[in-house]
């Protein structure tokens, strides 16, 4: 079984919110809503996440910025944004998805989700990285 079907699996049949797997081996998994997740995992494994594959929930630009950087092999969402699907493509980073959305939106689905302002218009995954890292700070401490 491939890292990206074992991670979708693992996804799929625990009701995690993201998965992380390189090797055969689980990196990172878990619960917590929206990016901070990913945002975590970033933040904690730095260069682990290379050459990983990522099963998420939802990904929108903000997540796909945060695969980009990570150096990400390849990613699978079950939702998807067209931003998102952009990010992946322009940063080699193979992907798989079950719906493709045109934004992602905010939790009360009234305006875009607040992360995906956040990057918006981000010149590098670094860049976008540096923005999340920086509005982020307080909540992931």
């Amino acid at each position: 079984m491939s890292d990206l079907e074992k991670a979708k699996n693992l996804l799929k049949r625990n009701n995690f919110s993201l998965v992380i797997v390189r090797n055969g081996r689980v990196l990172f998994r878990t619960n917590a809503p929206g990016i901070r997740g990913l945002l975590t995992a970033v933040d904690k494994m730095g260069g682990k996440m290379r050459g990983s594959s990522v099963a998420d929930k939802i990904i929108g630009e903000a997540a796909a910025q945060l695969c980009a950087y990570s150096h990400v092999r390849e990613a699978y969402a079950v939702t998807l944004s067209r931003c998102g699907k952009e990010v992946l493509e322009k940063n080699d980073v193979r992907y798989e998805y079950k719906d493709l959305v045109p934004h992602v939106l905010n939790m009360q689905k009234t305006d875009l989700c607040p992360f995906e302002k956040i990057v918006a218009g981000s010149s590098s995954p670094q860049e976008a990285f540096e923005r999340l890292k920086r509005a982020t700070s307080i909540v992931l401490g």
